[in-house]
């Protein structure tokens, strides 16, 4: 299933990579413009270079030199740290501690993740079909072509080939459909001649346009136009793709013209011979079957006529180049290379949070608290080891793995200082610390497909009351009736309160400015098993509602919690099977090291 933790990373990695990728290709055009006045297969190769890029990640590059960096850079000795540290800092990536909220890191599914995917499935399938269907009627054409073994075709083939490496593989075929000369074929070609070319063309004219093909031969035009093609189908939906499509069918026909010109082609001959195939053919349908008509044709045959095709690159502008498409490889590679090196000195650096001062100490006590009591710089509880783990990583009892000591009648009494500034994340982190130190806890997340349940919203939206700014309570009358009482939280109190009432078996539950991720956090307590946040709803609120425990009475007031929760807060549970975190617990000891 598309969660929406991964459609956003994989969002920001594909925004991050078409910028990237854009920005080169905007180089390219700098650096065409100051090319225009050279040979064209500079500027093709440039063109070639911004549409591989898009194939290319930079990430990838820096993923070589963090492969690379880890076999050449020498480890650095790092001091001992306590076992959860090797867990908690890992090369490249940031030192983190997270407090794995529950209804935060389950992840949650998303229509608009799947409908973007499909669009772009579509786009790729539909570029591929179009771009099949021209080559499929080229590749008819050709299949249904006579070999040409004698004739005067041929003759000019064998004559041009002595100028041209001629390739031993090149088949020559005579078509009786009306397209113009081309090249079908990338590693074994086929040069195509319309039947009766001979018939309009004399033989210099015949040869020129002989010899452009097997310029496209040589430089493996149809390879590379395969190429571009694929970039075309994959990022078919970013316009500078096919501006770039348009930029290299222009260049490569440029270059095969100077190219003829230089081997001597008479060049009023050769504008004249493409013109009279542009008069008597039909140009080829597809780009990676290349003829003699592509390209801008106006342009072309003023740029053969006039002879514009004679500068070559100096030695500073070949410089440039090379200067920068060494430094568009090294660069990400280097950063690559760079990280297990900056990786290892954090982790020779970092500290986890931890209290100020801390003690924890064993009591034989059956009074535990409820939950932990804080006050600026101040962290008290009294409780068990399973209480004290599930709090600091902020995980159910379901959701964590591996045996935890459980002490008969022993507690243990937490007394902590740190700064009056500490959040809980912050507090939890800490507690997660001193677990590692004084239990010498060591752990691990995995993921695994769980049973649990999706909240979302009922049709017109949930009921419920949101807490706005600087209000002091809720509408009493309807979030809250009168005759519960004993559920009232207090009026400073922001939380859920629960108040279960054995003796009839039903609980009422009331909630003060609470957003619908600790709403979930606290229905996973209820049906000990994960629940996602579906309902999209943002913000804090307040409620009230009471329902029957399982076994409970058959109360009108107070139906099963499904039940509650539709009647109440227009919220349903549905079953849902999912991926889930898990913390595995690889080892804590019994008892705690003194203080």
């Amino acid at each position: 299933m598309l969660t929406l933790e991964f459609a956003a990373s994989f969002g920001r990695l594909t925004a991050n990579h078409l910028w990237q990728s854009t920005a080169f290709a905007a180089v390219a055009v700098l650096l065409a413009l100051a090319l225009r006045a050279n040979h064209a297969r500079a500027r093709f190769w440039l063109w070639l270079a911004a549409s591989v890029k898009f194939l290319v990640p930079f990430s990838a590059l820096a993923a070589v030199g963090a492969t690379l960096g880890r076999w050449l850079l020498p480890a650095t000795p790092v001091s001992r740290f306590p076992l959860v540290m090797e867990q908690i800092v890992q090369p490249f990536a940031p030192v983190q501690y997270p407090s794995l909220p529950v209804a935060a890191s389950a992840p949650t599914a998303s229509l608009l993740p799947a409908l973007l995917l499909a669009l772009w499935f579509c786009g790729f399938v539909a570029v591929l079909l179009y771009e099949w269907t021209r080559w499929h009627r080229v590749a008819a054409a050709v299949r249904s072509s006579t070999p040409v073994t004698v004739g005067r075709e041929l003759e000019a083939l064998w004559k041009v080939g002595q100028a041209i490496r001629l390739p031993t593989a090149l088949r020559l075929v005579s078509s009786t459909a009306k397209l113009e000369p081309g090249v079908l074929g990338i590693f074994r070609p086929i040069l195509w001649l319309p039947a009766g070319i001979g018939d309009r063309l004399d033989d210099a004219e015949l040869e020129v346009i002989l010899a452009h093909e097997l310029c496209h031969i040589r430089r493996r035009d149809n390879l590379l136009a395969t190429v571009h093609m694929v970039v075309e189908a994959i990022f078919w939906f970013h316009p500078m793709v096919w501006w770039l499509g348009a930029r290299l069918e222009e260049e490569r026909e440029r270059a095969c013209d100077e190219e003829v010109v230089r081997m001597g082609g008479e060049p009023q001959v050769y504008a004249e011979s493409i013109l009279k195939v542009c008069e008597f053919y039909l140009a080829s349908p597809v780009a990676c079957a290349a003829g003699v008509t592509g390209g801008e044709l106006k342009k072309r045959i003023e740029g053969i006529m006039t002879n514009r095709f004679t500068r070559e690159l100096n030695f500073g502008k070949k410089l440039l180049l090379a200067v920068m498409a060494t430094a568009v490889l090294a660069v990400p590679i280097v950063i690559g290379l760079m990280n297990p090196a900056r990786s290892r000195a954090q982790a020779q650096t970092a500290v986890p949070p931890s209290f100020e001062v801390a003690s924890l100490k064993a009591i034989n006590s059956a009074m535990r608290q409820m939950g932990p009591a804080r006050s600026p710089g101040r962290f008290t509880w009294t409780t068990g080891l399973q209480d004290l783990v599930e709090y600091a990583y902020h995980l159910q009892h379901f959701r964590i793995s591996g045996e935890i000591p459980d002490r008969e009648n022993v507690l243990y009494r937490v007394d902590a200082t740190m700064s009056p500034a500490a959040t809980d994340d912050q507090v939890r982190l800490m507690l997660q610390s001193l677990l590692a130190d004084r239990f010498k806890m060591v752990s691990h997340r995995v993921t695994k497909e769980a049973d649990g349940y999706n909240l979302s919203s009922l049709e017109g939206g949930p009921k419920i009351h949101e807490a706005k700014e600087g209000e002091q309570s809720p509408p009493m009358p309807e979030s809250l009736p009168e005759s519960w009482g004993r559920g009232s939280p207090n009026p400073a109190f922001d939380g859920t309160v629960f108040n279960h009432i054995p003796e009839v078996g039903i609980v009422e539950v009331v909630g003060r400015k609470v957003t619908m991720l600790q709403l979930c956090e606290e229905l996973e307590r209820i049906e000990e098993a994960v629940v996602w946040d579906r309902t999209g709803v943002q913000g804090k609120y307040y409620f009230a509602f009471r329902f029957a425990m399982p076994n409970g009475p058959d109360d009108a007031d107070a139906p099963p919690l499904g039940a509650a929760l539709q009647r109440s807060l227009g919220l349903k549970l549905e079953k849902h099977k999912g991926p889930v975190e898990m913390l595995v617990i690889d080892h804590i000891e019994k008892e705690p090291t003194e203080n």
